[in-house]
């Protein structure tokens, strides 16, 4: 469950009278509801009061029963009184009732309830409350306050609202852009017409009306197509809002669910920051499993030494030997040797019977490809795949979905020197540097541009192509690549760097276990994702 659905769930629980046990002395909904009925009938026949707000300072503090409490709204103005209020009242049918509520509580309408202030045309400077003055993850009003003149102020701003009032945005209601008033203002506090505001007389506590707009049952009814009109702006008009069914239990039961409420809210909060940690975990987990899995192989702890197989020294002298007549016979240029592996370069321990050697020790060519001239105005619908790093995507997979094409003359002309073969090793060496793949047969004809190195290997049966890119592709060699990248306006990676770059040689039959263990398990890091 996740920590929205355990609120919603509380939420749910209180309104349907289950979060808190009922007490015969606290009366009933029903009696409750007579005074709050009695108190509007009594102000409405006076009908010349102008200023009719919820009698203040009795919101917090012990509730007394029921059956003695009295609803004041001395000071609410008649003329802002809801006007369910003003019709007689009928009984709601059972089949508008969403479900079954304690025998002492009662269903009433939204609008019997509550009150609100009326709208004005500000006339002198006004701290205004816009939908943007909500914190709607939280449900709490901004501590800052929007200074408006008068002649600055938008149409919208009419709405008068009093500390202790429940606001709200009836525009997506889905957004719970809702919130108590609990504070006052260095100016007079006027709301957008984009809210409902909702007084409150001392028979019903703010606190659990403000629970109830954000409970589940609600939220339907607000969100529900026949009440939320409109697409891109869905809005519930006032007359659907007033019209929703509220429970109404005993004021001191409202209190104690009140409580009740916000003392379970504080382990919610704890639950959701212990949440928000598992589920980090749980998306990082199969990426973080698959790199420890890398490691672990160029390691030598993913499958255990066996000395019939040899050992890596003597797989590292047999390909320098192939190398070495590759040269005599002109197939491959001599190169300049590349630096003696030092103590300080090495990273990691590795078992004895392998070596460390550097990729351009293993490799007859390392260079990158070209762009052709023109650049995008040279591709075509058909003809040669070209390749750029966007379709080097990462450990051996080569993304052909976004494929571009260049012409044959093209391919074999001006871009010849970029021609990739069977087996070469692609290697991404700008932007997101150093994601892999290998060119198969199938993958022919290919070129590439210059965001993309190809390393061609000496001897592609003398050593396991996956292996190699298991090896490019594990944390520690992805470390040092791109440590020694060139910082430009787009990171890139030298040649230098992709042929310095050192890599654990294991013997050849070791290299073939460690991808047969590797091919068995990442596919189970990619069902967790």
């Amino acid at each position: 469950m996740t920590p929205q659905e355990l609120k919603a769930s509380i939420l749910q629980l209180a309104i349907q009278g289950k979060l808190v046990e009922q007490r015969p002395e606290e009366g009933t909904g029903a009696e409750l509801l007579e005074k709050i009925l009695a108190a509007k009938g009594a102000k409405g026949a006076k009908g010349a009061g102008k200023g009719l707000t919820r009698r203040r300072g009795e919101r917090g503090g012990q509730a007394t029963p029921s059956s003695h409490v009295s609803c004041s709204m001395s000071t609410l103005p008649s003329k802002t009184i809801s006007a369910h209020s003003a019709a007689p009242r009928e009984e709601i049918p059972d089949s508008e009732k969403p479900f079954d509520i304690p025998e002492s509580w009662v269903w009433v309408r939204l609008g019997e309830v509550v009150f609100n202030h009326g709208q004005k045309k500000p006339t002198g400077d006004f701290s205004y409350i816009d939908i943007g003055s909500i914190d709607n993850k939280n449900q709490r009003l901004s501590d800052a306050e929007t200074i408006v003149h008068p002649e600055n102020a938008s149409p919208r701003a009419r709405k008068i609202v009093q500390k202790g009032d429940v606001i709200y945005a009836t525009v997506r209601p889905y957004l719970h852009n809702v919130c108590v008033i609990d504070r006052e203002f260095s100016r007079e506090p006027i709301a957008s017409t984009g809210f409902a505001v909702m007084a409150c007389a001392d028979c019903l506590d703010n606190k659990y009306l403000f629970y109830f707009l954000l409970s589940p049952d609600f939220d339907r009814y607000a969100n529900s197509s026949e009440n939320a009109k409109g697409v891109a702006y869905p809005a519930i008009s006032d007359k659907r809002l007033y019209d929703a069914l509220i429970p109404l239990p005993p004021l001191a039961e409202q209190k104690r669910i009140v409580a009740k409420i916000e003392e379970l809210l504080p382990y919610i909060d704890r639950y959701e920051k212990a949440w928000s940690k598992l589920e980090d975990f749980n998306k990082r987990f199969p990426g973080d499993m698959q790199k420890s899995l890398l490691q672990m192989a160029i390691q030598g702890k993913l499958v255990d030494q066996r000395p019939e197989e040899g050992t890596g020294e003597e797989l590292y002298r047999q390909i320098q030997t192939e190398k070495q007549r590759l040269i005599k016979s002109g197939k491959i240029k001599k190169e300049k040797p590349l630096p003696e592996i030092t103590p300080d370069e090495i990273p990691f321990d590795i078992p004895e019977s392998w070596a460390w050697v550097r990729l351009g020790e293993m490799s007859s060519l390392i260079t990158k490809g070209t762009t052709p001239r023109g650049g995008n105005v040279s591709y075509s619908d058909k003809g040669v795949g070209f390749l750029r790093a966007e379709n080097v995507a990462g450990l051996d997979v080569l993304d052909k979905s976004s494929l571009k094409y260049i012409d044959e003359k093209t391919h074999l002309g001006a871009l010849r020197r970029s021609i990739l073969e069977a087996n070469d090793i692609l290697i991404t060496i700008a932007g997101t540097l150093g994601r892999t793949a290998i060119v198969r047969y199938d993958d022919l004809p290919l070129n590439a541009n210059q965001a993309v190195s190809m390393v061609r290997l000496v001897d592609a049966k003398a050593v396991s192509l996956k292996y190699i890119v298991i090896a490019l592709n594990s944390p520690v060699i992805q470390r040092l690549l791109t440590k020694q990248r060139k910082v430009t306006a787009i990171p890139n990676l030298t040649l230098e760097i992709i042929g310095d770059c050192l890599i654990p040689l294991p013997p050849l039959a070791e290299q073939k276990r460690i991808v047969a263990k590797l091919e068995e398990l990442l596919p189970l890091c990619e069902r967790l994702k």
